[in-house]
């Protein structure tokens, strides 16, 4: 997330894994058959250990202009903040400052922070920090010795009596390896040191996201994080600034459920590689999401008050613990003389609103304080049924087998959850434990409901096309089926197995249909309409 650039210039020991548990992690890491590890994904329906409110925070621009006055938060439901952000100082690499401009004493002087803080708790409100941000270095990027390291975020954390700390890793924050081990052990001392004295502290990661889910570097950052011992209170994952990685025609919101799904997905494939069994439930009370209000720095994306809304259901009911925004400094309408809504706003946010109309619609239902969510500490779920068998009289769609060979748009059950063929696939498990969406054919939908039904699904009649034969030829446009599958040519062909589009899509001749290619073919057997004989006469 990106701070206003115009300023007022002046814990507990590491986890060690059994050999159960070790064995467990180097079967995700290596990728072994799905006979040998995919029962892992037993918890789609149990419920959460973490049994603590969510909780909403605003995320606040310290040192924009105009000053921000977000003690007066104080006075409204939504009243907790999320301070941004503590980078390394523009004059030394291991002093903590806010956005490299003040340093705490000179946020105190200047800024009057401190008292403000106060003046917020005094009202109900809670306080956090985050360090990090766009704009500026977060401080183990600059800050190379481990125990000035260790020292800043301390400071910060006693001047500010936190008990929550939020860590915005973007730029070389997130893709520095060296930067990100520091942060790690420094922050792994200093939360085992405070649980010793018996303090609490949470540690979230607010980290970039796309439809597809987080980026490799992101999954990295958690990684990284696990594998040295903090306790990850939770990712909060920035829903925002899309741009191409959003379809066109998918609104902001969907492609935030997306981003969270996907989300949801990796962070379990995680703990489970560090040994750590979660369940859905407890999974889902660990994941944040931080929408930009209004108008987005990307043109084409624009979250709505009705787009919060949407969110803050999705958000309830999967059980999330967190939701934030970016920023309260921007949640009013812009004035009469603000012309060209377009162009990114600091102090206001571009679409038609009330004031504090996204904090009062983000925050509903998540009601809990920083305080006590901090004292959470993760343990594993240790009460989970076996993996049941999927019931084919209670799941929508088929369920899954190896032999069988699914379509583009093709829906099956696999684990009690659905699944969506992304592209022609066969013996690709659909929930095989890949970190990157791309690596695997198959989108996660979400779990099958209570009381679901088989939905009957369009399959083509025996003989609707001839059986693809090698000693045949076929002329761009010609259907045939081989094993059960509809193929369409893209040229001339003779003794081209249609298999092979499989493995090299580009080079081979055959083009598997997609699943509603099919539909349209059956709709139109069952209308007597004539049946499409190629693409172009199926797709329309």
């Amino acid at each position: 997330m990106k701070e206003d650039t115009d300023t007022l210039l002046p814990g507990e020991p590491i986890r060690k894994l059994s050999i159960k548990r070790l064995m467990i992690a180097l079967v995700a890491l290596a990728g072994f058959s799905y006979g040998a590890f995919f029962g892992w994904q037993w918890w789609h329906n149990a419920q959460p250990t973490i049994k603590e409110n969510p909780w909403f925070a605003s995320y606040v621009d310290v040192t924009a202009t105009p000053l921000y006055p977000f003690e007066q938060l104080g006075a409204i439901k939504a009243h907790n903040v999320m301070l941004s952000f503590v980078v390394s100082s523009s004059t030394d690499n291991c002093t903590p400052s806010w956005g490299s401009v003040y340093s705490l004493n000179d946020a105190g002087s200047k800024l009057d922070l401190d008292r403000r803080i106060v003046r917020l708790e005094q009202q109900g409100g809670g306080v956090s920090v985050s360090f990090g941000g766009e704009l500026n270095n977060e401080l183990a990027v600059d800050c190379k010795d481990p125990n000035k390291l260790l020292n800043a975020y301390q400071s910060v954390i006693d001047r500010y009596h936190l008990n929550t700390i939020d860590l915005d890793l973007e730029n070389n924050g997130l893709t520095d390896q060296q930067a990100m081990k520091r942060r790690a052990v420094a922050l792994w001392k200093i939360q085992s040191q405070m649980r010793a004295k018996g303090k609490s502290l949470a540690i979230w990661l607010t980290l970039p996201v796309s439809p597809q889910g987080l980026t490799q570097d992101g999954t990295n950052a958690i990684s990284e994080m696990l594998s040295n011992g903090v306790d990850i209170a939770g990712v909060n994952v920035m829903t925002m600034d899309y741009g191409n990685a959003r379809p066109k025609d998918q609104p902001m919101e969907q492609a935030s459920e997306a981003a969270l799904i996907e989300t949801h997905r990796q962070l379990g494939i995680l703990y489970q590689q560090a040994g750590i069994h979660l369940n859905s439930a407890t999974l889902w009370r660990k994941i944040g999401a931080t929408p930009m209000i209004g108008q987005n720095d990307e043109i084409t994306d624009v979250f709505t008050v009705d787009d919060a809304a949407s969110l803050n259901k999705f958000a309830t009911a999967q059980g999330m613990g967190r939701l934030s925004m970016w920023s309260a400094n921007r949640d009013l309408q812009c004035g009469d003389n603000y012309i060209n809504v377009k162009i990114v706003s600091d102090s206001c946010s571009g679409v038609k609103q009330n004031k504090f109309g996204f904090a009062l619609t983000l925050s509903n239902m998540f009601t809990g304080d920083l305080e006590h969510n901090s004292a959470v500490i993760t343990t594993e779920d240790a009460n989970v049924d076996t993996q049941t068998p999927d019931d084919p009289a209670k799941s929508p769609y088929q369920i899954w087998k190896p032999t069988g060979a699914y379509l583009q748009g093709s829906e099956v059950v696999w684990h009690h959850n659905v699944y969506q063929a992304k592209w022609w696939t066969q013996d690709d498990i659909p929930d095989n434990p890949v970190l990157e969406s791309w690596q695997t054919p198959w989108q996660l939908i979400g779990p099958v409901l209570p009381g679901e039904k088989p939905v009957p699904q369009p399959t083509l009649p025996k003989g609707t096309y001839p059986d693809w034969t090698g000693d045949a030829e076929y002329n761009a446009g010609d259907l045939v089926l081989f094993n059960g599958v509809p193929y369409q040519a893209k040229w001339w062909t003779k003794g081209d197995s249609p298999a092979a589009a499989s493995s090299n899509a580009d080079s081979s001749p055959w083009v598997p249909l997609t699943q509603a290619d099919v539909a349209k073919i059956v709709t139109d057997l069952n209308t007597d309409k004539p049946v499409a004989t190629n693409s172009a006469t199926i797709q329309n």
